[in-house]
């Protein structure tokens, strides 16, 4: 059995409530729904209603939340934590493997020009270093030789190991944290385009 500190539960839900909002604004039922919990257990937990902590219930929010661990780990005793882990990752893991059962790509990556997607063609002039660049993006023909028509399933793919491992890093980190890692490439992507450097 999984050890929580005293004021686990309150901070706990603290964080919780924070991603709902991150998540797109998220009710009670909208949870119970994507964690398949009873919306009236839901409500009884969120509103602070049980005796027990259920560590069940706790790791599949989490896992539905995408809540990184280290928002909520300080309230899990020492000697529970790596129990803690893996009841998350088995949460994650059940969650992964539902939605390649139901369907196959997600709404995110169907978004990014997934199939059925109609995609346009675009051209954007901008001003590097002080030159005006053409750089077009999106449509059919991006590159006279290169496949365009792939979907966003095989572009995550064909990506290396070391890439898949990064990508996999970056997709744990919460919204704050992604916004920080984009900014930042952006910034080091306008360096190089300065000092044209071609990547």
């Amino acid at each position: 059995m999984i050890q929580f500190s005293a004021d686990f539960l309150e901070s706990f839900l603290a964080v919780v409530r924070k991603y709902m909002q991150l998540r797109g604004g998220l009710t009670q039922k909208d949870l119970a729904e994507m964690s398949g919990v009873g919306i009236s257990t839901m409500s009884r937990f969120l509103n602070l209603k049980t005796a027990t902590i259920d560590e069940q219930l706790v790791a599949n929010i989490i896992a539905t939340l995408s809540i990184p661990l280290h928002e909520v780990i300080d309230g899990i005793e020492e000697d529970s934590t790596e129990t803690f882990k893996r009841l998350v990752q088995f949460y994650k893991d059940q969650k992964a493997t539902d939605q390649k059962a139901s369907g196959g790509e997600n709404e995110f990556a169907q978004g990014l020009g997934g199939e059925g997607q109609t995609r346009t063609r675009t051209t954007a002039t901008i001003n590097v270093g002080g030159r005006k660049q053409t750089v077009s993006f999106g449509g059919d023909n991006l590159d006279a030789g290169a496949k365009t028509d792939i979907t966003m399933k095989d572009k995550l793919q064909s990506l290396s190991p070391r890439q898949k491992a990064y990508l996999t890093d970056f997709l744990d980190l919460d919204q704050n944290d992604r916004d920080l890692i984009v900014d930042l490439g952006e910034t080091v992507f306008r360096y190089f385009r300065q000092r044209q450097v071609n990547f």
